[in-house]
């Protein structure tokens, strides 16, 4: 048998037991791709924000005073501290093992029902979803842009558009319950979309820079929240001094999912299936087609015959109304009042959920769930460690900063592409890099 043979004859063993696949892992986590890349940043992240947390604890501090005389006792207290905080940010994002061992000790379902038991065991993923539903809705308003070589920083504005309009349908006008709601949703993503279709018409005819124009109209719409707030004859509560509307009529509330003690409404299932609906608009369209030839290169694109300026304007709009359709599910689904508490900081957050999900729906879903998670597990983390909420903000602030450096990620853990590329790259290549 010749060399070749024998060669072929040990590639044709290999598939049987299916080497290849376990071979094209190994290659993939020695090489550093993306998710490779992408969990070690999240795993860095995580590292570098336990060590902030535990050395910046008081009662650390003091331990490490007296090193040399109990280091044991000094290396346990960090450690202690680091995890202890991971554990209650866990037990308040996706589940208390605690919880689930006292549901098991019900004599039956309908008492661990009755008595609130199964809600207990589900409430962080409940409360996980709601978190992220607002997040993954305008993370998709800035991913989708992106996709079109646009970079779309005003989610603010856009879900300040959707919350006045879904806000005023809630509470102004009397429709059938069904009707109500989908009649709001429908007027949050028009608000939303008006507002982003300025910035897409304003650039398509003007050249204006999107990046100006969205910053400009995030104080824009902020004032104008203000001043529709102010007056009891627009939208302030009749007979209130505080700058906040009469709450939404009920028949225009999104459906709880699981009964009224999670808090988790259809407005997580509308957010899961908008991140379906711009993944097949992009990848299985001619539409999404054109907004990625054009976010690779508009002068290509036009002298392939593309309008790209129609296409600005159309992706702004389908992004503002998924950030107005996000501030809907708010309203609709948890808050059913609009106030300047209701937008926090969501515009400023779906960017780092849009680029730690590089720009790609299914990314973004997956940011979106892990910073729910975060936002969610905060409280319980303050509530039994005495960590500050604020150690979450800093979480999230290291994660994107890795996520958008992948050859410093690949030079710390020594992959194979950062060794041939040259750590002279770091800061020459972008978080898609």
């Amino acid at each position: 048998m010749s060399e070749a043979q024998a060669t072929a004859t040990k590639d044709e063993a290999g598939k049987g037991n299916g080497r290849p696949f376990f071979d094209n892992v190994i290659r993939a986590v020695v090489e550093g791709n993306s998710v490779t890349v992408t969990i070690l940043a999240i795993f860095t992240a995580m590292v570098i924000g336990g060590l902030l947390n535990a050395f910046t604890n008081s009662a650390v501090l003091r331990a490490w005073g007296s090193f040399f005389s109990d280091p044991w006792h000094a290396i346990t207290t960090a450690w202690d501290t680091a995890i202890g905080a991971y554990v209650a940010l866990f037990e308040g994002a996706i589940f208390n093992p605690h919880t689930v061992a006292q549901l098991f000790q019900q004599s039956s379902i309908s008492t661990a029902i009755h008595d609130g038991y199964l809600s207990a065991v589900f409430g962080p993923l409940s409360e996980t979803c709601v978190q992220a539903t607002p997040l993954l809705l305008v993370g998709l308003a800035v991913a989708l842009p992106y996709q079109a070589g646009l970079f779309n920083i005003g989610g603010q504005s856009q879900f300040i558009g959707g919350a006045i309009v879904a806000t005023y349908l809630g509470y102004g006008v009397s429709m059938p319950v069904g009707i109500h709601v989908i009649v709001c949703l429908i007027g949050g993503f028009a608000g939303g979309a008006v507002t982003g279709g300025a910035v897409g018409y304003l650039k398509a005819k003007t050249g204006a820079h999107e990046v100006i124009v969205t910053i400009m109209l995030n104080y824009v719409m902020a004032y104008f929240l203000s001043y529709l707030l102010s007056f009891h004859y627009l939208m302030q509560l009749p007979g209130s001094v505080n700058l906040i509307t009469q709450n939404i009529a009920g028949s225009a509330h999104l459906p709880h999912l699981f009964g009224p003690t999670l808090r988790v409404n259809a407005g997580f299932l509308i957010a899961l299936a908008c991140a379906l609906g711009i993944w097949w608009l992009l990848t299985r369209t001619t539409t999404g087609f054109e907004f990625r030839a054009i976010g690779k290169n508009p002068n290509a694109a036009r002298v392939a015959g593309m309008n790209v300026e129609r296409s600005w304007v159309l992706v702004m709009l389908i992004a503002g109304g998924l950030a107005g359709l996000g501030a809907a599910t708010v309203i609709q689904g948890t808050d059913f009042s609009l106030n300047f508490q209701s937008y926090g900081t969501y515009g400023i957050d779906a960017i780092t959920v849009a680029l730690l999900g590089r720009g790609r729906p299914g990314g973004v879903v997956l940011a979106a769930l892990l910073f729910g998670a975060l936002h969610a597990g905060a409280p319980n983390m303050q509530a039994v460690t005495s960590t500050p909420v604020d150690i979450v903000e800093v979480l999230q602030a290291l994660i994107v900063l890795f996520v958008a450096a992948p050859p410093l990620v690949r030079s710390i853990y020594r992959l194979r592409a950062a060794r041939a590329a040259g750590v002279s790259q770091v800061l020459s290549k972008g978080w898609n890099a």
